[in-house]
């Protein structure tokens, strides 16, 4: 057994997934000692870049594939030599005509003259562009009054809805927004492709009075207070991989193949117990921080926890080349953005009464191509052939309807037949690679419980009404049952997504609680 309890140090971070490489970055730089223990041979997390089919030169995001809540000033301040590249379009949706023609409605990021004629041929008119176009702003208005509050202590809730019109509020933040869809868009493509935002990673109906998805909404429209999602070049692998670099630079020691068995919090410090390569790894801390979902650091704490429940299919592919579509739409247009399929409103809802009763989903949906923005993940032979990767996250496929192999593969082809309604050919003689990984595969690979990837339900990112927090980590959103333990990773109060969030709040609360480095 190795023990540093002669080399106490200031902080110990339980996982090493960029939540807890901006900690240690941000401690460090303060003069804090730490420790940061990652179970992996890789720190990462779920913000890894992987080459799955060792016989093709493409190293893919397989597990978080964009990047949009990472706010541009913590990127800024934590000095990482990163490039986020914008798309011109913002998504795809096929659908056919009642006379069966396909077609598809494109959104560019930027609406211009593609996005209205999009409209007119779904619609016949412009009265949903102008739906549209009026539900955004108000989307924007609350992002704009949120967006500002995230890298500080959490806001009051009576601070931010001043600044917010009030039905924009009540709609977003009081009621179910699948009222606000319905009574706002008409058709049922455009709402479904609205509404998808709300249950990305959430299984949830839009109609659920918990607002769940609500939450989830905000979340994936609030990024840079635009909402935008930003490609990461060299992929996902490439946000981590200089959060690794600025950490060990500041100082902070990252171990990995250091795997956790206990977290054993006192009045005077923590006790933390680890399997590492050469064996038993004792070390004391003053703090600890931890990276893992709040149901793991329960469960290292010797405590029983309610395990979260994930419900996501992802599929990752690489092919020979792009598909051609019914719709006639140029590929590298169509998959430039988000693609959707089987996401209208009333197919998100019946995908969602599917899992809610056990069946087996992964026809609903959605794409993108990584490559269309930043093919350097692809090596130049590869590359130059014309190859792509299209990434596929599947809604409401909840870990009890997925729970072996056999139904995993089930929802995959359950997403190829969905996909391939709106393709020109098949897609089989264009693979080049596929993988699929149910909820239970992501625990598996991740240690994140039930395969949620956001560690639990996203909670709104602002103090309530009643809430008095008692002390820094109370108001920063990381607090524990345990004054020396706070949470850094996505189970933090506004966690979730590629944020650093976590990370950036756990440091600041913990400086707080400490005004100076130890002697």
């Amino acid at each position: 057994m190795a023990t540093d309890a002669d080399r106490p140090t200031d902080v110990v971070v339980v996982g090493g997934g960029h939540n807890a490489l901006v900690a240690a970055v941000e401690l460090a730089r303060a003069g804090r000692s730490v420790t940061v223990l990652e179970r992996l041979d890789h720190v990462g997390g779920a913000a890894v870049s992987e080459r799955p089919w060792p016989e093709h030169d493409a190293r893919l995001s397989r597990f978080s594939y964009l990047v949009s809540l990472f706010p541009q000033a913590l990127v800024d301040s934590l000095g990482l030599d990163l490039e986020l590249r914008s798309r011109d379009v913002a998504s795809y949706t096929p659908y056919e005509h009642a006379d069966g023609t396909p077609d598809g409605l494109l959104v560019e990021t930027v609406p211009g003259a593609a996005t209205a004629d999009a409209f007119r041929r779904l619609t016949g008119g412009d009265r949903e562009l102008a739906a549209w176009t009026a539900f955004y702003a108000d989307v924007q208005q609350l992002a704009g009054a949120v967006e500002p509050t995230l890298l500080g202590p959490l806001p009051s809730v009576a601070d931010l809805r001043e600044g917010v019109d009030p039905s924009t509020w009540t709609d977003l933040v009081e009621r179910p927004i699948g009222e606000a869809v319905r009574r706002r868009f008409t058709d049922d493509l455009v709402r479904g492709v609205v509404a998808t935002d709300a249950l990305i990673g959430t299984f949830a109906s839009v109609d659920d009075p918990t607002l769940v998805q609500n939450r989830c909404f905000l979340y994936h429209l609030v990024g840079n207070g635009t909402g935008e999602w930003r490609v990461p070049v060299g992929g996902m692998g490439a946000v981590t991989t200089e959060l690794a670099r600025v950490a060990r630079a500041a100082g902070a020691d990252v171990r990995t193949g250091h795997v956790v068995r206990r977290v054993e919090p006192r009045d005077d410090g923590v006790t933390v117990t680890a399997d590492g390569p050469d064996g038993e790894v004792v070390l004391e801390a003053v703090h600890v921080l931890s990276g893992v979902a709040p149901a793991v650091l329960a469960e290292l704490q010797g405590r029983r926890a309610v395990r979260p429940v994930g419900s996501q299919l992802k599929v990752n592919l690489l092919l020979s080349r792009l598909p051609r579509l019914r719709s006639g739409e140029d590929p590298a247009v169509a998959f430039a953005g988000t693609f959707h399929v089987g996401e209208s409103l009333t197919e998100l809802e019946e995908a969602w009464a599917d899992g809610a009763d056990g069946r087996i989903g992964g026809g609903c949906g959605e794409l993108y191509c990584h490559t269309l923005t930043d093919p350097t993940i692809l090596g130049p032979e590869l590359a130059a052939s014309g190859a792509h990767t299209l990434t596929y996250f599947g809604l409401h496929t909840p870990a009890p309807s997925l729970p072996d192999a056999a139904a995993g593969r089930a929802a995959y082809e359950n997403f190829v037949a969905a996909f391939e309604r709106h393709l020109a050919e098949p897609l089989e003689p264009l693979l080049l690679g596929v993988e699929h990984k149910t909820p239970l595969d992501v625990e598996a690979a991740l240690a994140m419980p039930g395969g949620h990837i956001f560690h639990g339900d996203l909670a709104w990112p602002w103090l309530d009404e009643d809430e008095q927090p008692a002390g820094p980590a109370e108001r920063w959103g990381v607090a524990t049952d345990h004054e020396r333990v706070l949470v850094c990773g996505s189970g933090s109060r506004r966690g979730g997504a590629v944020s650093g969030l976590g990370g950036h709040h756990a440091a600041q609360a913990l400086l707080e609680l400490t005004s100076a480095p130890r002697g």
